[in-house]
């Protein structure tokens, strides 16, 4: 079924919308939560949440991307569910990882969370992005937004590991240097 058609039946609300969204978008969602949580269980709860959270949204929302905004907030439930869980949970260091990198660009969690919540930090990753090849864009998406391993980057890039990590420090490098020229950091 077309995302179009989807929305139409969250507007109607009409349960088949959550259905459609589970058999379109479910893997998907399943995917982003459980690369940052690293349990299928926690993931598929947090799928269900993520529905149910499309459900009492979408009206008054109504998506340009349904997937992203499925993504969304599959990402962040399954951070708010990883902040909650002891350290013997947390999923696979893949998540540690991966933020742990963006400290070195991003070195406050607390000016990192009021800059997103504003929208300031996101805009610049959009511009920083929009400037990159697709290549780097998705290898870079695929890390801090979906939190793969550099591994599973690599392999579905064809590449190296090293060349990967490379790719993904000198792009760090230059956000960094473009949001202290914006002054987000």
């Amino acid at each position: 079924m077309e995302d179009g058609a989807i929305i139409r039946l969250f507007f109607a609300r009409d349960e088949r919308a959550a259905d459609e969204c589970r058999k379109k978008y479910g893997g998907l969602c399943f995917t982003v939560a459980m690369n940052v949580l690293g349990d299928g269980r926690d993931a598929e709860e947090c799928v269900n949440d993520a529905l149910l959270s499309a459900w009492e949204s979408i009206p008054p929302e109504s998506p340009r991307s349904l997937s992203a905004y499925l993504c969304r907030i599959s990402r962040n439930l399954a951070l708010n569910r990883r902040r909650e869980a002891s350290a013997e949970k947390r999923g696979g260091g893949e998540a540690d990882a991966a933020l742990s990198e963006l400290e070195e660009v991003i070195p406050s969690p607390e000016t990192v969370e009021a800059a997103f919540e504003t929208g300031m930090i996101t805009e610049a990753i959009e511009r920083f992005l929009s400037g990159e090849s697709r290549r780097n864009r998705a290898i870079f998406v695929r890390r801090y937004w979906y939190m793969y391993s550099v591994k599973r980057i690599a392999r579905d890039a064809g590449m190296s590991e090293s060349a990967a990590s490379s790719v993904l420090h000198r792009m760090r490098k230059k956000l960094r240097v473009m949001l202290t020229k914006e002054g987000l950091i």
